[in-house]
């Protein structure tokens, strides 16, 4: 009994960033989630750990598309050069077979960064804004470069605590985007007046990088910087003010994230604020947002995301001929 083998390939870090496109990733992930949500579809990540080596999975089993998989980071602490490597590994569910694995280091800051465009495309009016924001690494940028694919702004501020790299950041996604792009002396001033406020830095000390009384009524807020109990990035009146929080994954927002603990021991009602992205994305608080005052979007990041933008990623990939096939076949049990 069987077929045919088949050999997955391998999709590089250098090959997911040569066919690897914004707009393309957004739309597959507002697709997925304006599906109808399945809880066993997206079960929370698992991390096992002994020692100072741990293991952490994301595996989901996106509706309607192609591919299912995991991806799966981990890290020897107790190693000679400690550092985390990722793997995204698909299934296709025309096969049943595995079909690809694929380098998730760059996957990692796309799919993050696109999962919050998509949101921010239903939270935000259609129109030219001005985007605050904060922090200048690599999720800054990829979230300065998604949003740019969902909305025109004439104005971006960026604040980071070092001098050299705001300026950097600055001069970077200034020149690559073609937009006005100015550091700010404090985080106050690059808030202040901004349509769009982006959160992606937290502090040393993990102390709150944005408070609330900075954001000006309308201005939709992001804030992906906290995904576990123990780091902070924005204050407590921040949750407060808000009245509408869209989260990715809302148990994991609401249970396991700093900023949301802080809040819920303040007595902040975090929980009846906060909505998932299926329901964004079904159309479901339509109604809701348009009367929002200080509506925010919070990521802890999810499986589902890696997912999505991984089978994107291998499809384009095969297309262009930039996947390479690994010499290995996997024996198939048939039930």
């Amino acid at each position: 009994m069987g077929s045919e083998k088949v050999s997955p390939v391998f999709i590089s870090s250098e090959a997911a960033a040569e066919v690897f496109d914004w707009k393309s990733a957004i739309t597959a992930l507002q697709q997925v989630y304006s599906n109808p949500h399945e809880e066993a579809a997206t079960p929370a990540r698992s991390i096992a750990s002994s020692g100072k080596s741990w293991l952490r999975t994301l595996p989901a089993v996106p509706p309607g598309g192609r591919y299912f998989g995991a991806k799966l980071m981990g890290m020897a602490s107790e190693a000679s050069e400690p550092g985390v490597q990722y793997v995204i590994v698909l299934y296709d569910r025309e096969t049943s077979r595995i079909a690809a694995f694929v380098d998730a280091e760059k996957v990692t800051g796309y799919r993050t960064a696109a999962t919050s465009a998509a949101a921010l495309d239903k939270m935000a009016p259609a129109q030219t804004a001005r985007l605050a924001v904060l922090g200048s690494g690599l999720e800054a940028q990829m979230h300065t470069r998604a949003f740019a694919a969902v909305r025109d702004f004439d104005e971006i501020v960026v604040f980071s605590p070092t001098p050299a790299s705001r300026e950097r950041f600055a001069n970077t996604i200034g020149g690559e985007l073609g937009v006005n792009t100015t550091p700010a002396a404090s985080a106050e001033e690059a808030v202040t007046g901004a349509d769009v406020v982006l959160a992606a830095a937290r502090s040393h000390g993990e102390k709150p990088i944005l408070f609330g009384n900075w954001i000006k009524p309308g201005a939709v807020t992001v804030s992906i910087g906290s995904t576990v109990p123990q780091q902070r990035e924005i204050d407590v009146s921040v949750a407060e003010q808000s009245d509408i929080i869209v989260c990715d994954m809302v148990h994991e927002v609401v249970s396991e994230t700093g900023d949301m603990i802080a809040a819920a021991a303040a007595g902040v009602n975090v929980e009846d604020k906060c909505f998932s992205l299926n329901d964004l994305l079904s159309g479901a608080l339509e109604e809701s947002l348009a009367v929002a005052h200080y509506p925010m979007f919070k990521s802890v990041g999810g499986g589902l995301q890696d997912v999505v933008v991984a089978g994107m990623i291998l499809d384009r990939a095969l297309e262009k001929g930039c996947a390479t096939e690994l010499p290995i076949v996997f024996d198939t049990k048939y039930v």
